[in-house]
C-alpha cells in the first residue's frame, strides 16, 4: 500500500468512473486486483473479482449508470486512498433517477484496487414519497 502518490490514485479513479459509466465491465473489473476484498452497505463481504464481478452485473441490471462524480480523492500518509463521490443512476424498472453520495477507503496495489471500504447511508436507494 505504501507509495501511492495522488496522481496514481487520480488515474485509477478517472479509469474506473468511465468505465463504469460506460458500462464497460471488463474495463471496470480491469481496476481491481484478483484477490481484491470488498466491503459495501448492506451486503457481506465480497472476496475476489469473479465474485464482485457478479456483484457488478447484478447492478447494471438494476440500473443504467448516469454518473460517478468524485468530490474529493486524497492519498493519506499511510497510502490508503480516501474519497467522497455521487453515484447517480436511472432505475430500468420505473426509469427513476436515483442518487446516492458517499465516502470510501481503498488501497492500491500495482495500479489496482486491492481492498475497497465504501460508506452511505442506504436509506438514500428508497424511492422518495
Amino acid at each position: 500500500m505504501a507509495g501511492i502518490d495522488q496522481d496514481e490514485a487520480e488515474r485509477l479513479f478517472d479509469r474506473r468512473c468511465r468505465a463504469w459509466v460506460a458500462e464497460d465491465v471488463e474495463g471496470y473489473l480491469d481496476c481491481f486486483t484478483e484477490d481484491v476484498q470488498l466491503t459495501v452497505p448492506g451486503r457481506d463481504p465480497v472476496v475476489g473479482r469473479s465474485a464482485y464481478e457478479q456483484v457488478v452485473r447484478t447492478a447494471y441490471q438494476w440500473a443504467a449508470p448516469i454518473a460517478f462524480d468524485i468530490h474529493h480523492l486524497a492519498v493519506d500518509p499511510g497510502g490508503a486512498v480516501l474519497a467522497e463521490w455521487t453515484i447517480t443512476v436511472r432505475r430500468r424498472d420505473t426509469g427513476a433517477e436515483v442518487s446516492w453520495r458517499g465516502m470510501s477507503t481503498c488501497g492500491l496495489r500495482d495500479g489496482r484496487t486491492e481492498w475497497w471500504r465504501e460508506h452511505w447511508d442506504p436509506a438514500q436507494l428508497r424511492p422518495k414519497s
